[in-house]
């Protein structure tokens, strides 16, 4: 059996009992328990002068009880025993449901034992006995089952109203009744996610901590104290068990004015206008103290509308008319005291916990059950937080958690800006996902495709892929990713954890943008193998040369064979496709030589299959980056003197008088060393860069930052030496994404091609770096030049940059 610490859930095995001190009635031999039960039959609840034992059966109970059976004989009977011997047997009676939560109560007065069903107690009357030699001392209830578990849940034990029979004499005449807790459709025992608004909760005791005893006949309404609290100002403490006393107040004002807190609307007699009024203004209500202000005065104005017999309409002007349904905008609740109550803990009922963190929030359950179904499922139906006041969490982000919770209490999802603001974003949703928080959920989509880069949106996909509900986003991630396939595919590697369908999805999708088709090649062995390291397939050639494809792919073996055709190995240089042939890829991966042969075939002799026009593989891909390709020293191809045209916009100026770039030396601006020079059209007889101490070494750079909006993946640069004699034999070419951080993209050791002034030399950018894109690049001097007298002045008055331009 398990029994909870909480007044709220128990769940009890077949022939054994719950006692608890808490369920006790206030006078001997009077009282009332109320309570849900969901059960296949036999829902058992015993009266007693002492708590019983767990394995307490009132079959072998000597002392005077009391025991009222609901469902009895296989759900066909109601029975009830004194001490043990059966004194009624009625057919179809209060009977049990096994597909949902129904609320029953049970009440005793000197022996007048009285069932009832429905979430009001001393209502829906449906079966009474009177005890002719009753027990007056009975007190404690135990809960109870037979041959199969019960769940009982909201347990609450009350005190009878002085006018009880009365009441019962009034059975289904009240104009306020509710509908019977068993004609809600219920899944699993849990109102469905669209109807659970804090509607769902007015006047219910599911979750309530609060009671209000109504005018002389002491009629019970039950309630909850942060709504209270964050409405209005109501005399609550921190104890379980307030009761809150109107001796004064009818039963139809407190219902209007409690369903104005709940539902945001309500009406009321013109007659009984003024009293809800004073009532509002008794707890603060004060949206509802001026609503109603405004009718009376405005009935002043003419009397024949007042004491006319109608009802009067009165709703919260909600704040935001066109917004989503989100709790608490709709509501006359003051966002601000709710969230004070969430930040402080006031009136809370729950702790919740994460592991490895410990205590991370004090929020309110009814809160929490109002946006998601399974923690409102913890606390009704029986999960073991159902009557425990803690609840624990494993693999939650705790800044994520509490970025949820901030939600419930606000209805707004509220994200510093900061370095982890995706990563806290993405946290945000996929909790949203599984406590089924829809509108967080809709918001963190939302804001995350707002916000969604190529440097994210490869996390953001293995994140989202396994979800089914994310497939907007994943499919958005998908093309993201392919529009910016080279990008994402050399600033970071995190793409070879990517599984085989989103990979595939991004190399076939029909927006995939990509410099060349080496470089989709290159991106699927590199998946294939899980390398970390950026590689081409030179390396995988040679790694073959050692190897097998077994060892190399291991289980993405297969995987290759699979995505090897979506390379359009047609479109490839004829040169490229040559080498490819001659390599060991050929000789080792069967699928990989045919298609080469292909690709050979088309290059030698065209298209010879009919159609082939029409099929993808012989189509060219969009280009993201723009090809400035090297044809001679001195050209007008490069991109400095691209950006020097405003990239394609106008005649040529100088880019640095015209901003486009920023170029900056080792040495302060001079007359000999002047940046505008560099990137200039004429020669200069003499420009250098002066040394500077740069990490102990003497240094000497020229450095060129081609913009923050642009990058280039360099393959070729020219350098022009100027009028002196100092010609460099020691230096580096180098790229940079910051300007900090630099990668050496040429590395020249006792270079001897520089021989004479005003020479212009270029090289190329091979291996694995010429596939990096970077916004800065310098030329940097690391060994002396050939001029004993200057040996440290670099002293070239010209640059240029070729490449793939972004």
């Amino acid at each position: 059996m398990i029994e909870e610490k909480e007044k709220k859930f128990l769940t009890v095995a077949p022939f054994q009992c719950a006692w608890r001190k808490d369920l006790k009635f206030r006078e001997a031999g009077r009282g009332c328990v109320a309570f849900d039960a969901f059960a296949h039959n036999d829902v058992t609840v015993v009266f007693r002068e002492n708590v019983g034992s767990q394995h307490y059966h009132y079959k072998r109970d000597n002392s005077p009880h009391y025991t009222v059976i609901l469902g009895s004989h296989r759900n066909r009977r109601l029975k009830i025993e004194v001490d043990g011997k059966t004194v009624v047997d009625e057919e179809g009676v209060a009977l049990c449901c096994s597909s949902m939560f129904q609320s029953y109560w049970i009440s005793i007065y000197d022996g007048l034992i009285s069932v009832g069903k429905g979430r009001y107690p001393f209502q829906n009357l449906v079966f009474q006995w009177l005890d002719s030699n009753p027990n007056c001392s009975v007190r404690y209830v135990g809960l109870s089952s037979w041959d199969k578990h019960v769940g009982y849940r909201n347990v609450n034990v009350l005190p009878l109203p002085k006018n009880h029979m009365l009441l019962w004499k009034q059975v289904d005449s009240g104009e306020y009744e509710g509908t019977d807790d068993g004609e809600e459709e219920l899944e699993g025992g849990q109102m469905s996610h669209e109807r659970r608004g804090l509607e769902n909760f007015f006047e219910s005791w599911e979750l309530s901590d609060v009671l209000f005893v109504v005018g002389k006949e002491e009629r019970l309404v039950p309630a909850h104290k942060v709504i209270l609290q964050a409405s209005g100002n109501f005399p609550l403490s921190s104890s379980n068990e307030d009761v809150i006393q109107l001796q004064d107040a009818t039963y139809p004002i407190l219902h209007a004015l409690l369903q104005y807190i709940y539902t945001g609307h309500t009406q009321i007699s013109e007659s009984q206008l003024g009293s809800l009024w004073a009532l509002s203004l008794q707890f603060e209500v004060m949206p509802l103290g001026k609503l109603c202000e405004q009718i009376v005065e405005r009935f002043k104005l003419n009397k024949k509308l007042f004491d006319s017999g109608k009802n009067v309409e009165l709703s919260y002007p909600s704040s935001q008319p066109h917004c989503c349904m989100a709790f608490p905008s709709q509501l006359p609740i003051n966002v601000r005291r709710l969230k004070q109550l969430q930040s402080t803990g006031d009136y809370s009922d729950i702790n919740i916990y994460i592991e490895g963190h410990g205590l991370v929030a004090q929020p309110h359950k009814v809160i929490l059950s109002l946006w998601s179904v399974p923690f409102s499922k913890m606390f009704t139906n029986g999960m073991s937080e159902s009557s425990s006041s803690e609840v624990f969490l494993r693999d939650v982000s705790p800044e994520a958690f509490k970025v949820m919770l901030e939600f419930m209490y606000s209805g707004e999802l509220s994200l510093e800006d900061s370095t982890e603001f995706g990563t806290l974003l993405l946290q945000a949703l996929l909790l949203a996902d599984q406590f089924g928080v829809t509108l967080l959920y809709q918001e963190c989509c939302k804001t995350l495709l707002e916000c969604l880069s190529e440097d994210s949106v490869g996390p953001i996909l293995q994140a989202v892929s396994s979800i089914p509900s994310c497939k907007l986003i994943e499919e958005t991630c998908e093309r993201k990713f392919a529009m910016h396939f080279d990008y994402c595919t050399t600033t970071s590697l995190d793409f070879i954890l990517l599984d085989e369908t989103n990979f595939s999805n991004i190399i076939q999708h029909q927006d995939l943008t990509v410099t060349s088709e080496e470089r989709v090649l290159n991106a699927i062995f590199m998946w294939c193998m899980r390398d970390k390291e950026l590689c081409g397939w030179e390396v995988v050639a040679e790694l073959l040369a050692l190897s097998t494809p077994d060892l190399l792919f291991r289980d993405r073996l297969q995987s290759l064979n699979n995505l090897l055709p979506f390379v359009r190995f047609p479109l490839m240089p004829y040169d490229l496709l040559k080498k490819l042939g001659q390599s060991n890829l050929r000789r080792h991966v069967p699928i990989f030589d045919d298609l080469v042969r292909e690709g050979i075939s088309y290059a030698e002799f065209g298209s010879l299959r009919p159609g082939n026009d029409q099929n993808p593989r012989f189509q060219h891909r969009r280009s993201s980056y723009k090809e400035l390709q090297y044809i001679c020293d001195g050209d007008s191809n490069g991109v400095l003197y691209f950006a020097g045209t405003s990239y394609g916009e106008h005649q040529w100026i100088n880019p640095v008088l015209a901003k486009r770039i920023t170029i900056t030396a080792s040495s302060p601006p001079s007359r000999y060393t002047d940046p505008k020079t560099l990137v200039s059209r004429t020669y200069q007889g003499t420009s250098f860069a002066g040394p500077c101490m740069e990490d102990g070494h003497i240094r000497a750079w020229w450095m060129v930052d081609i913009g923050q909006d642009h990058q280039l993946m360099c393959n070729h640069y020219t350098l022009r030496q100027d009028g002196s004699r100092a010609f460099i034999r020691f230096w580096n070419l180098q790229g940079s994404l910051d300007g900090k951080t630099w990668t050496d993209l040429r590395v020249h050791e006792n270079d001897q091609t520089m021989c004479k002034a005003d020479q212009f030399a270029s090289w190329p950018i091979t291996g694995p770096h010429a596939l990096l894109p970077f916004r800065f690049f310098r030329v940097v001097l690391t060994g002396p030049t050939t001029d004993a007298s200057n040996p440290h002045n670099l002293c070239i008055c010209f640059l240029e940059l070729y490449g793939y331009f972004h």
